[in-house]
């Protein structure tokens, strides 16, 4: 077989892989390495699932309507291998076989409900796949709506150690953060509970020679730092940060008001509420590392779902 026929059976088999977390649902269509298709719809599945146990109607609607937009998009582009990969909202949710079964008949398949392992471990290799090698061991953290996975690992053996912790940006703004901006007692309290967790981790940032961030809270950190008038995927994905510009950008973000925030230009409306919680996650993270800098990748779980569809490159 020729290289060229190589490439026309691998392009004309596109890969699609979807991510649904507390707060947004990702889609990626692609003939891995190459990706047609990159989309980001802010749901909130998770909304009042940490209070009341159970998935919200008005945000299975949200999603329900994302799903579509999604199938039609997987449709257009005849992918072949689907997976639907649910995390901390739909784990945690009484009323989550009302979901899946929302998913199965609109894409035909059912979502896994992937465990915190299994999450850290293909947020890790869309992480390490996306950027530039460099000291090992790595530590790649990954900021969710309901959770957040640290993940210590080499390129080369994958995860050495990792653990999901449940805090995240909906789940904490919801339980410590409800001021417009959020009142002095109610930030110590989020930080209390975001050290407590860190206490209690099993992976230690201070044993990684790297840090990498992922998902959105850490990307949307990281246009602050670089001051960017709108948010710039390119312009971001691959930065190296001073992690001490890092926290004061948390700083700054957290005293400003929702109204204050989306002038910046950079937070998307979907996130104003909550980024305060989750950019006081990625500041605690940082001040348990050794290292100065923190790399920042637009490459995450969702590309590590794609490529554990994709598998091996064929062999030539």
């Amino acid at each position: 077989m020729t290289v060229v026929e190589v490439r026309a059976e691998r392009a004309s088999k596109p890969v699609a892989a979807i991510d649904c977390g507390t707060n947004t649902i990702k889609l990626l269509i692609g003939d891995l390495p190459e990706v047609a298709v990159r989309e980001s719809r802010m749901v909130r599945l998770g909304q009042g699932v940490d209070a009341t146990g159970r998935l919200a109607p008005e945000a299975l609607v949200r999603a329900f309507e994302a799903i579509d937009e999604y199938a039609r998009l997987i449709a257009d582009h005849g992918a072949e291998r689907i997976r639907f990969c649910a995390t901390s909202a739909t784990r945690d949710a009484d009323n989550s076989a009302e979901f899946t079964a929302g998913v199965r008949a609109r894409l035909g398949i059912d979502p896994e409900v992937l465990s915190g392992e299994e999450e850290a471990r293909l947020a890790f290799d869309g992480a390490v796949r996306g950027t530039t090698p460099g000291p090992e061991p790595v530590l790649v953290f990954d900021v969710g709506g309901g959770s957040t996975e640290l993940i210590l690992g080499t390129r080369a053996e994958g995860p050495m150690a990792a653990h999901s912790m449940d805090i995240g940006s909906v789940r904490l703004h919801e339980r410590c953060l409800g001021g417009d901006p959020a009142t002095d007692d109610q930030l110590a309290a989020c930080i209390a509970a975001i050290d407590a967790a860190l206490d209690a981790c099993p992976v230690d940032p201070a044993a990684a020679a790297a840090v990498i961030g992922v998902a959105g809270t850490v990307t949307t950190v990281a246009a602050g730092v670089l001051g960017l008038p709108a948010y710039d995927r390119e312009l971001i994905h691959g930065r190296a940060l001073d992690i001490d510009d890092v926290h004061r950008t948390v700083d700054e973000l957290v005293h400003l008001t929702r109204a204050e925030r989306l002038a910046l230009g950079y937070v998307h409306p979907g996130r104003l509420d909550v980024i305060d919680a989750g950019a006081l996650i990625v500041s605690r993270v940082l001040r348990r590392v050794q290292v100065p800098t923190l790399t920042v990748a637009e490459t995450d779980i969702l590309d590590g779902i794609a490529w554990s569809l994709a598998g091996p490159a064929p062999t030539i």
